[in-house]
């Protein structure tokens, strides 16, 4: 049975009684080549790791890509949001006695239970998943904050999405979430993936990027949620320099603020999205010293 043929496709979901579901974001792929691809990236250290690798898969539509992967891999979990498309999963992917089926939602699932309890006996764990736009963001810091024992999280996603997650201070694109991100992991992207690659054909282009989880942060941070906290205020009001920002949103006051920052080796005038992901760690950690100092003091009147 051929999955990205356009025939089986609709003829799958015909005789299930289904079809595609917008509110799902559902496109399925339709080039075989761009399937066997991704399945390859998802493994974490090639295909030769692939009887040591468990898959956790998000979305797997009608089992185009969960095939390849069930071939590849140790074992695969797929979870699917729409429960009309479990009995057609059940039949695409019948032949295989190393996959588990759930009906669900991912952002609702205990996933570090999920893990441990259908990948013990895997050396490495990696999450493959086609999301739609409305999803994307939700989804992949569920996967990131809950501090998951992955390696890696290879994702289709649209392509500016991609761009934007990929992107460094130098890029328009860099973002709150770009500079999060990169405390969890190494972020890359991997190709493009054009709108005709599917059905029905989405009204853009995708691509599939690559997370790569660190075993430690690239840099020290003692408060992870101020460190957050810092990132988000710093790229609130884009306009806003960072003195600004982080005067209105710590409710320290500006000359304390200019003196952090100066601290910290940056110019007043200086506006969040200049500053790297280790640059937010500096001044977080700068400013959690002010914070337990000024604690200090108050306790002491």
């Amino acid at each position: 049975m051929k999955l990205t043929d356009i025939g089986t496709i609709k003829e799958l979901l015909g005789e299930e009684d289904t079809s595609f579901k917008k509110k799902f974001g559902q496109n399925f792929l339709i080039n075989e080549s761009v399937v066997r691809r991704i399945a390859l990236e998802c493994l974490p250290n090639g295909a030769e790791s692939g009887k040591k690798c468990g898959i956790l898969e998000i979305g797997p539509g009608i089992g185009t890509l969960t095939a390849k992967l069930c071939k590849a891999a140790k074992c695969v979990v797929c979870v699917e949001i729409d429960s009309t498309l479990i009995p057609l999963l059940n039949r695409t992917l019948a032949e295989f006695d190393n996959v588990k089926i759930i009906s669900g939602d991912i952002m609702k699932l205990d996933l570090m239970s999920l893990i441990k309890e259908s990948f013990f006996d895997c050396e490495y764990v990696a999450v493959a998943a086609n999301l739609p736009y409305y999803i994307t963001t939700p989804v992949i810091m569920k996967l990131l904050e809950a501090e998951l024992p992955l390696s890696s999280i290879t994702v289709m996603v649209q392509k500016e999405v991609a761009d934007r997650l990929c992107s460094d201070s130098a890029d328009r694109t860099y973002g709150a979430v770009t500079a999060s991100v990169s405390f969890y992991a190494q972020v890359r992207k991997l190709f493009n993936v054009g709108a005709g690659n599917f059905i029905p054909a989405p009204k853009v282009d995708s691509a599939v990027i690559r997370f790569d989880l660190y075993k430690n942060p690239p840099f020290f941070v003692s408060d992870k949620a101020l460190f957050f906290k810092v990132i988000k205020a710093a790229f609130a009001q884009r306009r806003k320099t960072l003195v600004n920002a982080l005067s209105g949103g710590f409710s320290i006051s500006k000359a304390d603020a200019v003196r952090l920052v100066k601290e910290c080796g940056f110019d007043e005038m200086i506006r969040g999205e200049a500053l790297s992901p280790a640059d937010f760690a500096n001044i977080a950690n700068r400013l959690s010293e002010l914070q337990a100092v000024k604690q200090k003091n108050n306790k002491l009147l």
